[in-house]
């Protein structure tokens, strides 16, 4: 496995790969890695003869009042993971490599971005889709491995690849659960025992709604209702319960095959995401 620190020797090594007419599969991630992240390295080795996975802690993508600062950086546990799972090359940059003194142009969505979670943290998903950009134009990848816990991130990402008309083919990655059901996160790690208990009504709350659905329930706000019940009596600060269409993120009233249901919580302090198509 080659580890790379700055965007030149990244390209001095995709011109290498490029004469060689062999495929990129990439996985942009921000460390910590668990085996949600392993499952993409995976499926990307399938699919490609290349897989270069990027360890960057994004600045753009954290609000004011977030958790930049204290998000978990684990570089030495990360490589051996990659290394035994077979990366072949590991991009880890400093701040100062991707964003210069002259940085002043970002990607700005419009529309989707304004629903969940972009709702609740403006910018976050500009600096999202910057970052993305930038590493697409570092290493053209042929494709792209994304996790479907950030339904409206895969969204907008995908939609920018075809806005912008980039190579890059997007392949989105189903949720990889604990054996309990918990949507593998980075943030789980901040939680307790006790908090991640009561952070399984998430879980149980998704299949709730899709139970009631699967037995004929179509209204919106009945099916909503299931899930905030079961959410605040486990203690569970509910900051979105939503069911839109899945391509547009559009809201809907009666609920209908394939749109999407998310949520947004706090077990606490810990802000915790997961969705599940209908």
């Amino acid at each position: 496995m080659k580890r790379v620190k700055n965007i030149s020797e990244a390209r001095l090594l995709l011109r290498q790969i490029r004469k060689d007419n062999r495929s990129v599969g990439f996985v942009p991630t921000m460390g910590n890695l668990h085996q949600g992240h392993i499952s993409l390295l995976g499926k990307a080795k399938q699919e490609n003869d290349v897989c270069i996975v990027s360890i960057f802690v994004n600045p753009t993508q954290f609000g004011a009042g977030e958790d930049f600062k204290k998000y978990p950086r684990t570089l030495d546990d990360d490589i051996k993971k990659l290394s035994e799972a077979g990366a072949d090359i590991i991009f880890v940059p400093e701040i100062e490599e991707i964003y210069t003194s002259t940085t002043n142009v970002f990607v700005d969505e419009e529309q989707k971005n304004k629903h969940l979670c972009g709702a609740f943290r403006p910018g976050h998903f500009n600096g999202v889709l910057t970052i993305v950009l930038k590493l697409f134009n570092i290493f053209n990848p042929d494709r792209a491995y994304f996790g479907m816990k950030d339904y409206q991130q895969y969204v907008l990402i995908r939609d920018m690849v075809n806005s912008l008309n980039l190579g890059t083919e997007i392949i989105p990655y189903p949720i990889v659960r604990e054996k309990d059901g918990l949507a593998m996160s980075s943030r789980n790690a901040y939680l307790t025992m006790e908090q991640r208990s009561r952070a399984l009504s998430i879980n149980r709350s998704l299949k709730k709604i899709k139970t009631a659905f699967d037995n004929g329930i179509r209204s919106v706000q009945e099916l909503k209702g299931l899930a905030l019940k079961e959410l605040q009596e486990q203690n569970i600060y509910v900051q979105y319960v939503e069911i839109l269409n899945d391509t547009s993120l559009n809201s809907v009233k009666i609920a209908g095959d394939s749109d999407l249901v998310a949520i947004a919580a706090f077990c606490d302090q810990v802000r915790l995401i997961d969705n599940l198509i209908l």
